[in-house]
């Protein structure tokens, strides 16, 4: 992590895009829960119209996420990215930063696919909201929430079928039978009902 940081924009861009490529975090694999500091973090284009629309602009929100929270030392340990909404499950080491990331990711590609699309003023992204990890079993049901959601959302089949998911990182590194017995032992049920939902608290 500290090391990155010594990286030239440039430098994190190769780093970040190389890892995400082979399906590996920029960062050590996850560790036993021991503290409240993790969240599950969602945020969700404007009217869930999808502006997330290809596999090149969530690869390229992927590639900013981590770029923003790596940088500001904080731990990405999964994610899924849908064509209009994300989910995080993060390691906050600052929560007073979230906002200020969050405006930074968004406002870059807000203004980029604006730019791409031809169109102004378009209001691409809602807002955010968070959720603290309140136990072991919430965090990997949030762990199991993330990976499925493609599937809950008609996206794909199969979780295994979604590029811009971690369950490939967790496949490659742990293997399908971890993944099953994690599914079976922290099952999602009613943990994920409103997930998708912003509470009246969230933040822009």
């Amino acid at each position: 992590m500290y090391e990155y940081r010594r990286l030239t924009p440039t430098q994190r861009a190769e780093l970040v895009q190389q890892r995400l490529s082979r399906g590996y975090p920029p960062h050590a694999p996850p560790h036993v829960v021991t503290d409240k500091e993790f969240y599950l973090l969602t945020a969700a284009c404007y009217e869930h119209k999808c502006h997330v629309k290809d596999e090149c602009r969530r690869q390229e929100l992927l590639n900013l996420l981590f770029d923003a929270f790596v940088t500001a030392g904080m731990e990405i340990r999964a994610w899924v990215v849908l064509p209009n909404h994300y989910h995080l499950l993060v390691h906050l080491t600052n929560f007073d930063e979230l906002s200020r990331l969050f405006r930074l990711v968004h406002g870059r590609t807000s203004y980029q696919w604006n730019r791409d699309d031809n169109v102004t003023r378009r209001k691409v992204w809602y807002r955010y909201s968070d959720r603290a990890i309140r136990s072991e079993r919430h965090y990997f049901a949030a762990l199991n929430y993330l990976h499925y959601n493609p599937v809950k959302h008609g996206w794909s089949q199969s979780p295994y079928d979604w590029r811009e998911s971690s369950v490939h990182w967790y496949l490659a590194n742990f293997g399908r039978q971890w993944l099953r017995d994690s599914w079976i032992e922290y099952p999602v049920r009613d943990y994920g009902k409103d997930w998708d939902d912003f509470e009246e608290d969230g933040h822009y």
